[in-house]
């Protein structure tokens, strides 16, 4: 990795759009808890983001750095709460505000920087503290304040250190701050001079080099589930290895309608050493009787182990098990508030790794989901697989609620075809990030011609995101919700 920014993580709710914004400057950002040591004279350190924090920097708890372990080595850019903590234990004056900030406020330039190159002198910015800096310590001068006369921003005194330490009071990383993107190219690009050249092309270039030194002449085993991360996980892997590279593709009887058969043949068609296994009765059969939406993961999570190790066992030579994980996966396991253990309990593969005896190979680990399809897009992969929206990894199983039968998976599959059929048809499926529908375990009465039924109900779901990290709901319209509506009443029976 030639070059990179820092960026501490004190527990914000922001972190990863910090991260991404230095990312749409095609800079590699990496994101390490505030208290995991880091080598700041490392060459390829290029700067240092300190994140903000749901802590006050008064509270005796509140998470600690040792400012003057960084002061001066590279440029920092302090937002929030680490701005409050620098001020508070560098000599200056933080305490609770009587009115709390919290949404837009007017921040006006009080003095030039390159932090505000190419800047009006007021702007609107994003505000979110319940701390306020009352006094700055003797290092630092102010930058900006807000209309009330509150620091918003200060950097460390000319001449006093060989890089410049930046404090913010506002939220650069969010949206709702209109200079924000401006501000991070000044940091990143002008202040850190970054040069901008992590692409695609550079990745895929990097990690084949680093898949061929990590794994040699090895054979390689990764399971495929028919969405992006696993599939362009393998195209890298094959790039960079060939049919060393043995993908295993386990029918769980819970994909959506045809897919198994479509997606295998996509497969195929791009030259990759894929097995197709329809072990659908054993996930059937495991999933006989449950309702609770855990135990459901781990019954899914259970069989697919155990349908994989045949697989694996039966290849002596294979040494390395691939997967598809992605950077929010590995930010969830070092967050500064510990790995969380049951939000996708079917990502843990059991010890299967350890089980084999394999060792793991994860070439996309360092990409968030919209990065890995653009990684995807410069490898050749399909745009129909590219483009398709993020599937759970145990299926239709979480999207029917109560018990999994085979019947309430063909209702669920065929109502779920139409859902995606209009979605495409009408423009909007490459609007949304994520749609399904939801089987509910609760029937409706109603009258269809001069009989009286008593049916199943689904639910339409749709939401929009960027990387994963957050999501909201969709504003379809009426017109479209009637349309599918009456097209899963008329042809779904049932």
């Amino acid at each position: 990795m030639s070059e990179k920014i820092i960026i501490l993580d004190f527990g914000s709710q922001y972190t990863q759009l910090i991260a991404r914004r230095v990312r749409e400057l095609n800079v590699y950002s990496e994101i390490i808890p505030f208290n995991k040591a880091f080598d700041i004279e490392d060459p390829s350190i290029k700067g240092v983001i300190l994140s903000g924090s749901p802590f006050s920097s008064l509270q005796p708890e509140a998470p600690f750095i040792d400012i003057a372990s960084l002061k001066g080595k590279k440029p920092i850019l302090a937002i929030c709460y680490s701005a409050q903590y620098t001020i508070a234990h560098t000599g200056g004056k933080v305490e609770r505000s009587n009115v709390r900030e919290y949404g837009r406020e007017h921040v006006q330039i009080r003095s030039s920087h390159p932090i505000f190159n190419h800047m009006p002198n007021e702007f609107v910015a994003w505000m979110s503290h319940g701390d306020s800096i009352l006094e700055l310590s003797p290092d630092f001068q102010l930058l900006g304040d807000t209309g009330k006369g509150i620091v918003a921003a200060f950097v460390s005194k000319k001449g006093l250190w060989t890089h410049d330490l930046i404090g913010l009071q506002f939220h650069p990383e969010v949206t709702h701050t209109e200079i924000g993107k401006q501000l991070f190219h000044n940091f990143v690009v002008e202040m850190c001079q970054c040069k901008g050249d992590w692409t695609s092309a550079k990745f895929i270039e990097e990690q084949v080099e680093a898949i061929r030194a990590q794994v040699k002449d090895d054979k390689v085993i990764l399971g495929l589930s028919g969405g992006v991360d696993s599939t362009v996980a393998a195209y890298l892997l094959h790039r960079a290895i060939g049919d060393n590279l043995q993908c295993v593709f386990i029918d769980n009887g819970l994909l959506r309608l045809d897919e198994f058969k479509q997606v295998l043949q996509s497969y195929q068609n791009n030259h990759l050493n894929v097995l197709g296994i329809d072990a659908s009765e054993h996930f059937y059969a495991a999933l006989s009787g449950l309702s609770d939406p855990e135990l459901k993961r781990k019954a899914i999570g259970r069989v697919f182990v155990e349908e994989f190790e045949k697989v694996a066992k039966s290849k002596a030579d294979v040494k390395w098990l691939a997967q598809g994980t992605i950077y929010p996966d590995v930010i969830e396991s070092v967050s500064v508030h510990g790995p969380s253990v049951t939000i996708k309990s079917h990502h843990n593969v059991g010890g299967l790794p350890e089980k084999l005896g394999l060792k793991i190979v994860e070439p996309l680990r360092l990409l968030f989901k919209d990065e890995v399809r653009a990684v995807g897009m410069e490898l050749g992969v399909d745009r129909d697989i590219l483009n398709r929206h993020p599937f759970p990894g145990p299926g239709l199983g979480i999207r029917i609620l109560g018990e999994i039968n085979k019947e309430a998976v063909s209702l669920l599959q065929q109502a779920d075809a139409i859902f995606t059929k209009n979605l495409k048809e009408s423009g909007w499926y490459d609007k949304v990030w994520q749609s399904g529908v939801i089987f509910l375990p609760i029937r409706s009465v109603g009258v269809m011609g001069d009989e009286r039924t008593y049916e199943n109900a689904v639910a339409l779901r749709c939401v929009h995101s960027v990387d994963g990290m957050t999501a909201d709901w969709v504003h379809l319209p009426y017109d479209l919700l009637a349309k599918i509506s009456n097209e899963i009443i008329n042809n779904v029976k049932g």
